[in-house]
């Protein structure tokens, strides 16, 4: 059921110095669920030794939290519009915390994974943070917290790795999960006690036969493509699950067309400007994750692979670090842009701006310094690009189906992720050079990648300037 757009916040809205406590809550969250997605990454290779297990069991500490995550935004986005985004924000911390204090307190993997699973739905606090302070702040306050929440998905993935290596180097792993623990608690209390719930809601029934189908659909997605480096593009384990994708997203339109009350309004996704800040999205999810892949692992790779500076996996982290922070440093530079450019125009400047990173990494290669400001450039734009996204949704979407607009395109950049996942695992195998009898990616290897990001970051660009500009839900035309 749609509902009017939230007009101008009520004579009772606080003044501003009372709005910097919700922002600073819900950024917090927002910070603590995009490091628990990345923050295990750097540690995947001394983890079986530690748990005494399999690479294979242990890459399902990521791998199950992605397939929880996918099933678990939309799911929790939708409920927030119809029970209240705070509501559900603090349920998803929930899962947060939880799931960190079962990991903390475990040395067992199925255990591990288990814990990983429950921290899997707190994915949905980011996208249900933007849509509760969208209806929340006044208009001339909204775009920068909007940004700023949206960008801690590239910054708490910039700030995980040196983290990790931080704490490999001093700690053992559990550290790790006490410490998002400990962050979730304070979002937690933060958020009870700070931030009112939104006024507007939709009501209505959650549409558990759409939500069954779409988590079957999304898990016959993402988990082929998580796998696709080990399983092979072309083998049946990759190409059953990809097509019974196919087949189950069809059923699940068909149903969406039938439900009286759908999960995604099919409506709306037709509207053209969400259809293709969807789009640029799923580019920029895949450019920002490959900056990951395609940083660590070349910055430690020793020299005679002709590329790598052999060094340790902190300052492969502190590389990232630069780009992270100017993530977060600009987001009220890009809702100025937005304001004064329009969405679409900053969107397009974020995909140049990547754009160009990409090319100065495919280019540069010679000293470190180079990769840091090639990084650097890309998490620049990608903040950019970051920020305007949500402001393209919010404008298209009613206010009563905000949480659930901003749910399905931050499920679109994680789907932008495992593509860039798997796409990179690919083109890294590829090329090989041969170092002491192990198989290292070669210097073309990167390179290619690098240019594959740079060209979807131009599609980006491209596609975000055919959006009409139109101001965001609550501004003033």
């Amino acid at each position: 059921m749609r509902t009017q757009p939230l007009e101008a916040t009520s004579p009772s809205t606080p003044s501003a110095t009372h709005h910097w406590p919700w922002l600073i809550s819900v950024g917090l969250g927002a910070l603590m669920v995009a490091l628990a997605q990345t923050v295990l990454i750097p540690l995947l290779a001394d983890l079986p030794r530690t748990l005494h297990t399999t690479t294979s069991n242990v890459e399902w500490l990521l791998t199950a939290t992605l397939l929880v995550a996918a099933v678990a935004v939309p799911t929790l986005g939708r409920m927030g519009d119809m029970f209240g985004p705070r509501r559900m924000l603090l349920v998803a911390l929930g899962t947060l915390i939880v799931g960190s204090l079962i990991a903390a307190l475990s040395d067992n993997v199925a255990l591990l994974i288990v814990a990983r699973c429950v921290q899997g739905a707190s994915a949905a606090v980011i996208p249900l943070g933007i849509g509760l302070l969208s209806r929340l702040l006044p208009p001339e306050r909204a775009g920068g917290a909007v940004a700023m929440i949206s960008a801690m998905l590239g910054v708490g993935g910039a700030l995980g790795l040196p983290l990790a290596g931080l704490v490999a180097e001093r700690y053992d792993f559990h550290m790790l999960f006490w410490i998002l623990a400990a962050g979730g608690v304070a979002a937690l209390i933060g958020i009870a006690r700070t931030v009112p719930e939104s006024p507007s809601r939709s009501g209505g029934r959650l549409d558990l036969p759409g939500v069954v189908l779409l988590a079957g659909a999304l898990v016959s997605l993402l988990l082929p493509l998580s796998q696709a480096a080990e399983w092979g593009w072309t083998s049946p384990a990759t190409l059953g699950p990809l097509a019974g994708f196919v087949v189950l997203l069809a059923v699940f339109g068909w149903w969406q067309t039938r439900a009286a009350t759908p999960l995604v309004d099919l409506a709306t996704l037709r509207i053209r400007p969400i259809v293709v800040t969807n789009v640029a999205s799923l580019l920029f999810g895949f450019a920002l994750f490959a900056s990951f892949i395609g940083t660590a692992s070349y910055v430690q790779a020793p020299k005679a692979s002709g590329y790598g500076f052999g060094s340790s996996m902190m300052v492969s982290g502190l590389a990232m670090l630069p780009g992270g922070l100017c993530m977060l440093a600009l987001a009220p530079v890009a809702a100025s842009l937005i304001k004064s450019w329009g969405a679409p125009r900053t969107l397009a400047l974020g995909g140049g701006i990547v754009a160009a990173g990409w090319l100065m990494r495919a280019v540069l290669t010679g000293s470190l310094a180079e990769i840091v400001i090639g990084t650097t450039i890309v998490g620049i734009g990608t903040g950019i690009g970051y920020a305007a996204m949500p402001s393209l949704i919010n404008a298209n979407t009613p206010s009563g189906q905000l949480a659930a607009a901003n749910s399905l395109n931050t499920l679109i950049r994680s789907i932008g992720s495992s593509l860039a996942s798997a796409v990179g695992g690919s083109v890294l195998a590829a090329f090989t050079v041969s170092l002491g009898g192990f198989a290292l990616p070669s210097l073309t290897a990167y390179r290619l990648l690098f240019v594959v990001c740079g060209a979807a970051a131009v599609l980006a660009a491209t596609a975000a300037l055919t959006i009409p500009h139109r101001q965001p839900v609550g501004q003033p035309s």
